[in-house]
This record gives structure tokens, sequence and C-alpha cells, in this order.
């Protein structure tokens, strides 16, 4: 499925249309359909932790999202050797709305989140 990218992914401004692949229930691949060597591993935030926070009012404009719509949040993972030592970045979510087919990545402030990283590994979240 493609989507459009409303506003900026952090250091990719010039990604404005990506495809979402899953892989299996965690992972998943964001590419970007106008280049292909800028690919994001994505992983699916609520099979690893509680995680619920404000969407900043300028992504629900942005995106158009009302009480309605179907959304879905991934958080970028920056893939590393050993696996368990990859991290992901709780700070700057993924947002997609699936109603237009449309995402962006919203930027939380850490002072209203501090449970949440910016380089959490996942072996951190091994039971």
């Amino acid at each position: 499925m493609a989507y459009s990218v409303k506003g900026q992914i952090l250091g990719f401004e010039d990604t404005k249309e990506v495809q979402i692949n899953a892989i299996d229930e965690l992972f998943s691949t964001m590419i970007d359909i106008n280049n292909e060597n800028i690919t994001f591993t994505l992983v699916a935030p609520y099979l690893l932790r509680e995680y619920a926070f404000d969407l900043p009012l300028d992504i629900k404009a942005l995106l158009e999202i009302n009480q309605e719509s179907k959304i879905s949040v991934y958080n970028i993972l920056v893939i590393q050797k050993p696996l368990e030592k990859s991290t992901i970045n709780f700070l700057a979510p993924i947002v997609i709305n699936h109603d237009n087919n449309s995402l962006a990545q919203a930027v939380l402030e850490p002072n209203k989140h501090p449970d949440f990283g910016m380089a959490e590994t996942i072996e951190s979240f091994k039971k």
C-alpha cells in the first residue's frame, strides 16, 4: 500500500511517498517509492510495551485525523548486529491515517514522555 508523506521524516525531507510491507507481526519495512535506496525498518510498538501519547495537534490536522479515523502507529528501528542491540525511537512515531492513505512522523516532547527513549534496545524488551 502506498502512503503520502505529510510533513517530513526526520533526516529524509525528500521522502514524499512510501510503501509499507509487513514482514511479520512485529516488523515491517517502509520504502521510499521514488528512491528504493531509502528503506526503514519499523516495529509495532504495542507488541513491545505500553505505549500511549497525545498526538500533537499539528499532526492531527496534517493527517486529517478525527475520532473515527483508522490509524496505525509504528516506530523506526535502527538495525545493529547482533539484532538485540538494534534501537527503537519511541519519541518520533510514524502515524498513519488509513482513511486517506497518509502518514507523518510525530515528534514527541521528551519531558512529557520521560519513559520513552530515542534509542531503546530490542534486548531491553526481552521477557
